[in-house]
């Protein structure tokens, strides 16, 4: 490195220490293929939107309690080590820098941000679910449907397809708990299929006493084969327990055996641990807060009916809300009015003002209207499951401020005495269910929009105390992102190089060759570092794309730097966040320095078990610094083969 380009580099150095709050508030340095990557003692003290005006920087976002800047390729690898020798810091591994950032957050920080990493895995499946259920409850409510053929039969297959992903949630709970806690993602299915299989009583029928239910003793131990629909909470205790045995086993049977026996033993002792330890203790904790919310709003008052309302969303969480049924079919029955479904009612509509509340906080997120617009539709028909586990929990003050939103409409009802005469549909379609006895539907609509705005306020003021001024992961990355987007890359020689343009180039490896828009990252996808295309790889191999030379080799090997013979900066990177593998299941075949011909062989990579430790493969080729003056044709999108052409650069 030159003295010039040094003194440059010192000089972003002394100014990102400066923005991000001081040497003291610098707890680990790192970096990937092209984001420097800091852990902070407090993220609040960082200027984000300073740090994205520093000389070189193309971006700036916080992303899995981690300060992300994004410099590119190549120059990356300088700015860390003079960043590092600045401050006389050792700069860290990738995953010794998580382990760092994990330390920093206390225990409940580091639950919720499980949580959170769990849910958002599986968001789109629950998204879909909410809508599908929204839109089968009104089409089952509309007379001219149901008396027509064609569209009743598509109200039906909707109300399937709703039920189906909603009936499985728990296979996906456990699916993703697994993959988030490093085990394999398969185990977590097997487990949640043994959670679900047809050979266990529906857990719902149990709770109604319609069922029949076998008991087993096993170590003079009964034990009850009841399924665990809805059972969220032993979903998430049981893949911790699969993932942490998976490990276990992978590391401690012998290789010559292994394929067999590690999912056979992990298999084994999770199915017994569910039915021996986990799965009772689960029920057990959440049917004991279910019985003392029933008991509260029985014996005191409006304190109950408030703390009821405030609560029962956090039932909801654990999956076993559905006994409420058998509760409010008792109600009915004995009473002919039932009092819980109101009281749910609110407690839903209350979360969803929780949810605008963290978008009227957020309304130039662009991430965060994605979720958040989506959420609220759902709630609208009863259904919080993406509220909650998208935005209410993930942001954690809106949880807050949709219990207490909830606790206030629970007021109105005790209040107004509103009550249903049926269960199974709220808010909105719920009014139809509203006891008309006393101006029941004007007082359904009063205790409702009650809630709505009691969640909304909360959640908003709330935010104003808890919520950092930097966004949390995805809810900034969009944003930042797009914002830093517009800069221009700065060139490190100050000029550009002699160009022999135009240059083609060609595919470097073979599969569906795809526009870099359409990537599942936004630092690609969005063109931060540049301009480029994709490939989805059809097998694990990568090519040299040109005549070029090889100028950086990452240390985690998903990633090469090259310098076309026309003086083309690209940077090949293979797979989404598989820098987070550390060169697992990556061989690289070139050095720094070395020349390629096209069609060279740069590196292979286990294509499908990088797949199952559940890693997008995308292979990307980014023009980091291209000719001055150039620009890049691309090529129609299409399956490719090695050599094909893809663009041409040209003046």
């Amino acid at each position: 490195m030159d003295s010039e380009k040094r003194r440059r580099y010192e000089n972003i150095a002394t100014e990102l220490v400066r923005l991000v709050g001081g040497r003291d508030n610098i707890l680990g340095i790192a970096h990937c293929a092209t984001r420097l990557r800091l852990v902070l003692e407090d993220n609040d003290k960082a200027d984000t939107k300073a740090i994205e005006n520093v000389d070189l920087v193309k971006g700036v976002f916080v992303a899995g309690d981690q300060l992300q800047i994004i410099f590119g390729a190549g120059l990356v690898n300088d700015v860390c080590q003079v960043l590092a020798d600045s401050i006389h810091m050792d700069s860290m591994s990738l995953g010794d820098l998580k382990t760092k950032a994990n330390k920093r957050m206390n225990p409940l920080q580091r639950a919720v941000k499980a949580l959170s990493d769990v849910f958002i895995e599986i968001m789109p499946g629950i998204l879909a679910a909410a809508l599908l259920t929204g839109l089968s409850s009104v089409l089952g409510n509309i007379e001219f449907v149901q008396n027509n053929d064609t569209l009743y039969g598509l109200s039906r297959l909707i109300n399937i397809s709703s039920g189906a992903i909603f009936g499985f949630l728990p296979l996906c709970v456990a699916y993703s708990t697994v993959k988030r806690f490093g085990g394999r993602p398969i185990m977590g299915i097997v487990i949640g299929c043994i959670m679900l299989t047809n050979s266990l009583a529906d857990a719902s029928a149990a709770a109604q006493g319609t069922v029949e239910v076998t008991t087993l003793h096993i170590f003079g131990f009964p034990v009850e084969l009841i399924g665990f629909q809805g059972g969220i909470i032993v979903a998430l205790l049981i893949g911790i327990v699969t993932a942490k045995l998976d490990i276990f086993f992978e590391k401690k049977v012998p290789e010559v055996v292994r394929l067999l026996v590690s999912p056979l033993l992990t298999t084994l002792v999770s199915s017994f641990l569910l039915f021996m330890i986990i799965g009772p203790i689960g029920r057990g904790l959440a049917n004991g807060i279910t019985d003392v919310l029933v008991w509260m709003t029985q014996h005191l008052g409006v304190v109950g009916y408030a703390a009821f309302s405030g609560l029962q969303q956090l039932i909801v969480i654990t999956g076993l809300h559905h006994v409420f049924g058998a509760i409010e079919s008792q109600l009915l029955v004995g009473t002919g009015r039932n009092f819980l479904n109101p009281l749910m009612s609110v407690a839903i509509i209350a979360q969803g003002g929780a949810v605008l509340g963290y978008l009227a906080r957020n309304v130039k997120d662009a991430k965060a209207k994605e979720l958040c617009i989506p959420s609220f539709i759902s709630v609208l028909f009863g259904i919080t499951e993406p509220a909650l586990f998208g935005v209410n929990l993930r942001y954690r003050y809106p949880i807050i401020g949709g219990c207490l939103g909830g606790a206030i409409g629970g007021v109105i009802v005790y209040f107004t005495h509103l009550a249903a005469l049926g269960f199974g549909t709220t808010v909105v379609p719920g009014i139809a269910l509203a006891d008309p006895e006393n101006n029941g539907y004007v007082n359904y609509i009063i205790a409702h929009l009650t809630a709505l705005a009691a969640g909304f306020i909360f959640s908003f003021f709330l935010g104003m105390i808890f919520e950092k001024k930097d966004k949390t992961a995805a809810g900034l990355t969009s944003e930042a992102v797009s914002s830093s987007s517009v800069r221009v890359a700065v060139s490190l020689e100050g000029e550009s190089a002699k160009a022999e343009l135009p240059e083609k180039i060609y595919a470097f490896a073979a599969g569906e060759f795809i526009g870099i828009e359409k990537v599942n990252d936004p630092t690609f996808s969005q063109k931060v570092l540049g301009d480029g295309v994709a490939i989805l790889p059809s097998e694990g191999k990568i090519y040299a794309p040109a005549d070029c030379t090889v100028e950086m080799v990452m240390d985690t090997k998903h990633a090469v730097g090259l310098r076309t013979k026309a003086g083309n900066g690209l940077l090949i990177h293979v797979g989404i966040d598989t820098v987070q593998l550390g060169g697992k299941y990556f061989d690289v075949h070139v050095t720094e320095g070395q020349e390629l011909k096209a069609g060279d062989c740069i590196m292979d990579f286990d294509k499908d078990k990088i797949r199952e430790e559940g890693y997008d493969t995308a292979a990307c080729l980014i023009f980091t610094e291209p000719v001055e003056g150039s620009h890049v044709d691309r090529e129609a999108e299409r399956t490719v083969a090695v050599g094909d052409k893809i663009a041409v650069i040209t003046e």
